[in-house]
């Protein structure tokens, strides 16, 4: 009877009891499985144990999303390609979910851009229009002072628009 360990050893010793040998738990078959779900493999719909939004929630998506456009303005703005102002107009943009990539931001960022030019030509345009008939007023002005000089006439007789004053307009009409 092996009731002892002295007992156990003499049966060892004797060969009525063998050793078994150690487990072996490789992970041989556990790395080649993980390889081919990492490319893609065994993942159909027999696999899945949850929902789409249990397994990868749409809200992980939106942020990752979200992170993408944050960065592109971000990296807009410090390169001064973009003002603090445009950045912020963007900014809730992309956050009110205006474009779905960055390509797309990036075209209403030119988009925008352009627009924003056109309109300080067209200003610098009017501007320019604006200087131009002040200096027609200041000069029909001084040419209908100059005539009620000459003339000696008060300035309420006078004509409003002298005739070489309506033909320097009339030419720069054309």
């Amino acid at each position: 009877m092996a009731n002892s360990w002295k007992n156990i050893k003499k049966l060892v010793k004797d060969g009525f009891v063998i050793r078994k040998p150690t487990k072996i738990h490789s992970q041989a078959r556990a790395k080649c499985a993980l390889e081919a779900k990492m490319k893609g493999l065994h993942s159909g719909y027999g696999k899945r144990r949850g929902t789409r939004e249990a397994m990868l929630p749409s809200k992980v998506l939106w942020l990752r999303w979200m992170g993408v456009l944050h960065r592109l303005l971000r990296k807009y703005q410090e390169a001064k390609k973009i003002d603090k102002h445009m950045y912020d107009d963007m900014y809730m943009k992309v956050k009110s979910n205006m474009s779905k990539n960055k390509c797309v931001l990036m075209e209403s960022i030119h988009k925008s851009k352009a627009k924003k030019a056109h309109e300080n030509t067209l200003f610098d345009q009017f501007e320019a229009r604006r200087a131009k008939g002040k200096a027609i007023r200041a000069e029909w002005k001084s040419a209908r002072r100059e005539e009620c000089l000459t003339q000696g006439l008060s300035t309420e007789a006078a004509p409003a628009i002298p005739a070489a004053a309506l033909e320097a307009t009339k030419k720069s009409k054309k």
